[in-house]
Parts: C-alpha cells; sequence; structure tokens
C-alpha cells in the first residue's frame, strides 16, 4: 500500500529499522541480553502515577468525607472506593490483555457502535442520573457508569481500524475524511446534550489525530483544525454557562466568589505550596474551599501540600506514559502493524491531551472544562477506563516484542 511503503520510507529516513528482522537482530544484540517482556518504564510510570493518585485522593477528601451525610461520615468513604475502582480496572486490564490485536480490531466497530448506545440512553430521562445539572451517568446499582469514558477508548480503537481500513483513500476528502467527521458529529452532538463539552474535545483529537497520524492530506487537516477552532468558539459563544468559564478564566479575581470562585481557590493552593508544599494532608483549601477537589481540582491539592517538586513529579510522570505510548506506536508501525501502532498513538494523545486540559484549568491556563486528572482523580468510569487503555498499550508492546523476538504476535 502506498502509505505503508510511505511510512516505511519516512522511518528509514529517520534511522528506525524498516525490516523486523534486523531490528529484531539489532535489539536482541545489544550486550547480548534479550528484550524484556513489557516496557518496565511505561508500567513503573502509570503504578507511580496510580498510587500517588490514590494517596492524593484520600487526602483530598478526608474533609468532604468527614463532613457529609451522604458518605455516613467516614473519613475513608471516598478512598475504599475508589481502591475498589483500581482493582476492578486493574482486572479488567488483565482481561484486556489478553485479547490479540487482531481481536480488538475486529470488535472496534462494534464497540463503537455500543459507545453511541450508550450515549443516547444515558440522555433518557428516568434512565440516565443528573449530577450538577450534567445528564453523564448511568445508574448501575451502588455505581454509576459514565459512558463518555468508555468512549475515548472506542473512538481510539475505531478510529485506527477506520484509517487502517481506508489507507487507499485517506488523501481523499470526500472518501476518506468526510465518513469519520460525520460519525465523530454524531457523538459530539450526544456529548452536548449531556452537556459533556471536554469529553467532546478529547474525543475528536483522539479520532482525527489518529487520522493524521495514518495519512490524511495536510490540507484537509489544516482545513478541519479552522474550522474546529470556529466551531468550539461559536459553540461557547452560544452557551451563556460556557461563556461564563472563559470570562471567569481570563479574570478569576474579578469575581473570586462566583463565576471565579473555583480557578482562585485552585490558584491559591498553588502559591500556598511553594517549593515543596506544606506537607500531605496539611491542605487547607480541601477544606470546602476548592470544590471537586479530589475529582477536577486533584492537582491543586497536590501543589499545595507537594509543591512545585510534586508538581513536576506528576508531570514528568505523564510525559514519560505518553513518550512510551508514542514509541510503543512507532514500533508496532516498523513492523508494519498499522492498527496497533495508531491505536497505541491514540492512546498516547487521549492521555496526554486530557492531562494537559486538567493541569492547564488548576492552573489558571485554560478555562474549566469538567475533566479529571487520567489515572489520578477519583471516579469508577475513568479510572477503570484509563485501566484497560494502558492494558491495550501493554498488549500492543508485548506483540511487538514477541514478533521481535521471531514469534507471532
Amino acid at each position: 500500500m502506498k502509505f505503508a511503503s510511505t511510512l516505511t520510507g519516512l522511518l528509514q529516513r529517520e534511522g528506525g529499522a524498516a525490516d523486523p528482522a534486523r531490528a529484531a537482530s539489532g535489539r536482541l544484540g545489544r550486550q547480548g541480553a534479550p528484550a524484556r517482556e513489557l516496557d518496565l518504564l511505561l508500567i513503573w510510570a502509570a503504578v507511580g502515577l496510580l498510587l500517588l493518585g490514590l494517596v492524593m485522593v484520600y487526602s483530598a477528601s478526608i474533609a468532604i468525607a468527614e463532613g457529609s451525610r451522604f458518605t455516613a461520615y467516614q473519613s475513608h468513604y471516598f478512598l475504599l472506593r475508589h481502591a475498589v475502582f483500581l482493582a476492578v480496572g486493574i482486572g479488567l486490564g488483565l482481561m484486556a490483555f489478553q485479547l490479540p490485536m487482531a481481536r480488538w480490531q475486529q470488535l472496534a466497530p462494534a464497540l463503537f457502535v455500543a459507545g453511541v448506545v450508550l450515549l443516547v440512553v444515558v440522555l433518557i430521562p428516568g434512565i440516565g442520573r443528573e449530577v450538577n445539572g450534567a445528564q453523564r451517568w448511568l445508574s448501575l446499582g451502588p455505581v454509576n457508569l459514565q459512558p463518555s469514558e468508555l468512549m475515548k477508548i472506542f473512538a481510539a480503537l475505531y478510529a485506527a481500524d477506520y484509517t487502517v481500513r481506508k489507507l487507499d483513500v485517506m488523501g481523499s476528502f470526500v472518501k476518506g475524511f468526510v465518513p469519520m467527521m460525520a460519525v465523530i458529529l454524531l457523538v459530539g452532538f450526544l456529548l452536548l446534550r449531556e452537556p459533556d463539552f471536554g469529553a467532546f474535545v478529547v474525543i475528536t483529537t483522539i479520532a482525527f489525530g489518529v487520522l493524521f497520524l495514518g495519512g490524511v492530506n495536510v490540507r484537509v487537516f489544516v482545513l478541519l483544525a479552522v474550522v474546529a477552532v470556529i466551531g468550539f468558539v461559536i459553540l461557547i459563544w452560544t452557551s451563556p454557562y460556557r461563556r461564563d468559564r472563559i470570562f471567569g478564566f481570563m479574570d478569576p479575581w474579578q469575581d473570586a466568589y462566583g463565576k471565579g470562585y473555583q480557578l482562585s481557590h485552585s490558584l491559591i493552593a498553588f502559591g500556598r505550596g511553594e517549593w515543596f508544599g506544606v506537607g500531605l494532608g496539611g491542605s487547607v483549601e480541601k477544606l470546602f474551599y476548592l470544590p471537586e477537589a479530589h475529582t477536577d481540582f486533584l492537582l491543586a491539592v497536590i501543589a499545595e501540600e507537594l509543591g512545585f517538586a510534586g508538581v513536576l513529579t506528576v508531570v514528568a510522570l505523564f510525559a514519560l506514559v505518553v513518550h512510551r505510548a508514542f514509541i510503543i506506536g512507532r514500533e508496532a508501525i516498523k513492523l508494519e502493524r498499522y492498527f496497533a501502532g495508531l491505536v497505541a498513538q491514540g492512546i498516547g494523545l487521549w492521555i496526554g491531551i486530557q492531562s494537559f486540559i486538567n493541569m492547564g484549568v488548576n492552573m489558571g491556563l485554560l478555562p474549566t472544562k469538567g475533566l479529571t486528572l487520567p489515572l489520578m482523580s477519583f471516579g469508577g468510569s475513568g479510572i477503570v477506563a484509563n485501566c484497560v487503555a494502558l492494558a491495550i498499550l501493554l498488549r500492543v508492546d508485548w506483540e511487538n516484542r514477541q514478533l521481535l523476538r521471531g514469534g507471532r504476535a
């Protein structure tokens, strides 16, 4: 295929080994040591974020748990729930790791359709659960399912599968780009009905980012970027609550007790943390001053308690996860495993974009979006989706290493 030959040539110019056999001999020949089964850097970075998130969720939620009748005044309420979600996520991740990427490719269209159905179901009155004016959850007994979190995985899988199937026409606007744009607009319409503008931004970035990495016409992509920016501006300007968020973001101190309340207290938390923080558990802002301290604004609590050093550690760990995701994806593409490579890079885009937006919101660089910090913030659907995504990423890496050893994926 034209895309395959072009991409292979690009990798050769960049110094990559286009021949799997040559790559395998080079990998195995270093110091005579066999390659590891999995990417340890990725594993330890992800484990570090998950464990630090568990600790900081507990620290950030103690006050609200002790002061709420809903939590039976138990300080460890959110800690236990987060630990259970994490255990479920790891369990489902282990199951997801067992599926070959070829099987994931077969399931990608069906999973995407299932995700769209869930987005429709959550909007049905009496079925979808409304919290703080947003109808984003499906009640499943003691837990709530947020379909938009699952849709992020499904979008990465479907966009990769679509790109591989349409490789020969990816340069065509009508045949390669328009069908995917129509599908994403449908998903976007459903998400904006909830409303969940943040998830819409992330899913759109994943889908069209994968298309760009898969070889969509650059001029088409630039046109898309311009149209997307105009569309987002229109969506913001025609929605009073989104417009208020923008104005509150630009000058939070103008209305520190109204539109700028969350951001002003987040900035106070960052200021109090200084270099090394006030100490674990010592945050003042989490004591009913900073709303959503254990979800959307967890980084602000980290900044206050662990200081600049803690925030820098979190940023470095996320950067390492995203970097390894793109390296794993590039390695898969070298081995002509285009679906697996694009899925890995799509997961890297997802974690990178969502963490960047959350950090930008906490630091006052971006308007509030209602997005959690991946792998760290409290939230069952988010943690489970993150763990499954990491498992798929590790599966891509494992299959790469098996092929490099001369085995079968």
